[in-house]
């Protein structure tokens, strides 16, 4: 019912679309998370070959959400879908302190690609459940985040599992994209 009355309210009072892109490093939870936040709930997964791309509603604000594989052969193909990217979310496994640089480096990548230069980072610090995670602020260091000055962006500790912090990062990403940021 919720579904068919959303639909009905786009038809009458069609917004803007805006696209997402989630990407990160293989096992770091980016299809857990676009799941949790398109479904409300867990789903088995299995490594991202290609991409998904579902429509996540919030707060009558349409997003086209990409989720890119993250194992190192498909990185480069990243660039395929960066054009008419409105934000980025970058989702790091808080518990993988071995490949946090790899992340850094293909994070500085992206944001170098003309197509993403006006485009909203998010850093969702995945797994923040587990006993062993990295802290935001500790993420915030490892990926020299203090040192990205041409886009806006954001951390955000979660749980693609438990969903905490998840909605908290698409509040941040629709009042940036909107314009209607606090100021």
């Amino acid at each position: 019912m919720g579904a068919l009355v959303s639909k009905f309210w786009f038809m009458l009072f069609p917004g803007k679309d805006y696209k997402i892109i989630i990407v990160g490093l293989d096992n770091a939870g980016k299809t857990t998370t676009l799941y949790k936040l398109h479904l409300g709930e867990v789903v088995t997964t299995h490594p991202t070959v290609g991409s998904n791309v579902e429509e996540l509603v919030y707060k009558n604000i349409r997003f086209e959400a990409w989720d890119v594989g993250g194992q190192e052969r498909l990185r480069t193909s990243w660039a395929t879908y960066y054009r008419g990217t409105h934000a980025v979310i970058v989702v790091i496994d808080s518990t993988d302190r071995a490949r946090i640089s790899i992340m850094k480096d293909e994070l500085f990548r992206l944001l170098g690609h003309e197509d993403l230069q006006h485009s909203v980072v998010l850093i969702f610090a995945n797994k923040q459940d587990l006993k062993d995670a990295m802290t935001p602020a500790e993420i915030t260091d490892a990926l020299s985040l203090h040192s990205i000055k041409n886009h806006d962006w954001h951390i955000q500790a979660c749980s693609a599992l438990t969903g905490d912090g998840l909605v908290d990062g698409l509040e941040w990403i629709s009042q940036r994209v909107t314009g209607k940021a606090p100021s």
